[in-house]
């Protein structure tokens, strides 16, 4: 290959650091130690895939958008909507533009279409896409409410008042309809709580 990975190499030990990057809205809800921008990526990828596929758009196209979504908070950090009130929230096009800079044409313009698509909210992944993001911020305020965090529910009810798609609503009133230790049970072959 021709063309320079440098850049590329760069980009990859910076998308390590959103392993660290703990998702900062959680802080107000009392949540400790909350969990970081990339379990939450990942969980959304998944959810966008999920998504996707029940609604009749790209499932691989949703989960692609939805793992890229918030790697611009490599830079600019995780600002949650208090913060965003404060100060002008930063351009994810303009830091994914800087982000991909010198990297090879063909992966820079991919990763910045991306972005676009995403930030557009205009094409049917893109929607699921959102749509996972939300619904993922409702799962885990689920989860940190059932470990104790009971102002979790204030996250639960705004993401579940987010969603947009047929699929996401549907699958927000099964998720709260169940414990979160109930697909263990039915794992193990027990019978409901």
């Amino acid at each position: 290959m021709a063309d320079d990975l440098s850049a590329v190499a760069h980009f990859l030990y910076e998308a390590g650091t959103l392993k660290h990057t703990k998702r900062s809205g959680w802080w107000m809800a009392g949540v400790r130690d909350p969990e970081s921008v990339a379990e939450h990526a990942w969980r959304t990828s998944l959810i966008a895939s999920i998504i996707a596929k029940l609604e009749g758009a790209d499932p691989a196209r949703a989960a692609f958008l939805a793992v890229w979504h918030d790697s611009q908070e490599t830079r600019t950090g995780d600002v949650n909507y208090l913060g965003k009130k404060y100060g002008t929230e930063a351009d994810p096009q303009a830091v994914t533009a800087d982000q991909t800079a010198g990297m090879p044409e063909v992966l820079a313009s991919t990763v910045r279409d991306l972005i676009a698509e995403y930030e557009a909210r205009e094409s049917p992944e893109a929607v699921c896409a959102r749509d996972a993001d939300k619904l993922e911020c409702m799962l885990q305020g689920i989860e940190y409410k059932a470990q104790g965090y009971e102002n979790a529910q204030r996250w639960i009810d705004n993401s579940r008042g987010r969603l947009v798609t047929e699929t996401g609503r549907r699958l927000a009133d099964e998720l709260l309809s169940q414990g979160s230790l109930d697909w263990l049970r039915a794992a193990l072959g027990e019978k409901p709580a």
